[in-house]
């Protein structure tokens, strides 16, 4: 037996011959590496078996969003399917697992996956009485992101502060991304997942971001995904000006770490 420490949500452990740790992924039982970080589509699917038997609790303030978290059907290579429905309802998504055309019934076909090849993570921090310091904030994210989720840093195109807003870039097109290289919609989920304190490494609590080694609060976090091909929806669902984002995701900060970060001040 053996601990997967980039992943909790997991079962039946072991060694393989090489000496790294392989576990089943719940939900789904497709076996993962656990030396590096396992696909969305994976931990989607682990995160609704759990909140389906009850183990999950949901915050106070939790709603559905029928566009987050789904019950996805994954490639045996953790890779979603183009194609994902839910009883009668079909629609296509890309390879962060967002969705990317109208909703149609089962005859829907999804013709490939289309690429996510830039993702925009932005952030908002609390309100300050001295702006942070915008080469120490750089700093702080490109190595969080390249130590902790092992992306490499050609990967990150921009680090941007305009107080109060960071902008992360994060782009990697098709031919970029080699056979070992972690893929960007994987390396944006676990950090919304560290954002929200529902992080999914083993014995962690989340990200408590400090610059200068001072804690920064961070209000909302909105995610942009685009992808190599233009979505398809019909235009009364168009983003008006935004033709190739196809999706935001608003994470809401959930308290716990708001007061965690508090605390440490």
């Amino acid at each position: 037996a053996c601990v997967c420490e980039k992943n909790k949500r997991v079962t039946n452990c072991r060694m393989d011959g090489s000496g790294q740790c392989r576990c089943e992924a719940i939900g789904s039982g497709i076996t993962v590496d656990c030396s590096t970080l396992t696909s969305k589509c994976l931990l989607m699917k682990a995160e609704v078996m759990g909140s389906k038997s009850g183990r999950r609790e949901k915050p106070k303030d939790a709603f559905e969003d029928t566009d987050g978290l789904y019950d996805p059907e994954c490639e045996n290579s953790g890779a979603f399917k183009a194609k994902q429905c839910n009883g009668t309802t079909c629609w296509c998504v890309n390879t962060a697992g967002v969705r990317r055309t109208d909703k149609h019934d089962e005859d829907l076909k999804c013709n490939q996956l289309v690429r996510t090849m830039w993702i925009i993570i932005e952030m908002k921090h609390a309100e300050r009485n001295a702006p942070l310091n915008a080469e120490s904030l750089k700093k702080y994210f490109t190595d969080t992101i390249t130590s902790r989720y092992q992306l490499d840093g050609r990967f990150i195109t921009s680090v941007l502060y305009e107080n109060p807003y960071i902008t992360i870039d994060l782009k990697q097109n098709s031919s970029a991304k080699s056979t070992g290289d972690v893929d960007i919609a994987d390396v944006a989920y676990y950090f919304e997942k560290d954002v929200k304190g529902q992080s999914i490494f083993q014995n962690n609590a989340g990200l408590n971001v400090s610059i200068d080694n001072e804690p920064v609060k961070l209000e909302k976090t909105v995610v942009y995904y685009v992808d190599e091909i233009a979505p398809e929806f019909s235009m009364r669902s168009q983003i008006p000006g935004l033709i190739a984002v196809v999706v935001v995701v608003v994470i809401a900060i959930v308290a716990a770490i708001v007061v965690l970060v508090s605390s440490n001040k």
